[in-house]
């Protein structure tokens, strides 16, 4: 017994509705990670300078900082990095944070 014929897509047939619609999803997904991803690195950008006017150490030495402080205190970064920022306009760090900060402050020097 033989199965009947599937119609064959010619070249030029747009792509079948379900196949679009996957695909308008996952790009919608993509974007929004993307999106989440560019607005993260804003604040850790910004924390970064943060700790380069607070602590006078370079740009690097600040990203080093602020990712010591995530492993040690088992923090993501972008949390991190909106703490200190925070800090720089006066609010006040929680102790393990501020502990780790400044172990890792006491490290560059």
């Amino acid at each position: 017994m033989t199965s009947p014929a599937l119609p064959r897509r010619e070249r030029n047939d747009p792509p079948p509705f379900d196949d679009l619609k996957q695909e308008v999803e996952q790009l919608r997904a993509e974007n929004e990670q993307l999106q989440r991803a560019v607005a993260s690195h804003a604040v850790v950008d910004q924390a970064i300078g943060a700790l380069v006017m607070m602590a006078r150490i370079s740009p690097p030495e600040g990203f080093t900082v602020m990712r010591e402080v995530s492993q040690h205190t088992n923090t993501r970064l972008s949390s991190i990095a909106e703490q200190i920022i925070g800090h720089a306009q006066g609010a006040a760090l929680p102790e393990t944070i501020l502990a780790e900060l400044h172990a890792a402050l006491v490290r560059r020097r």
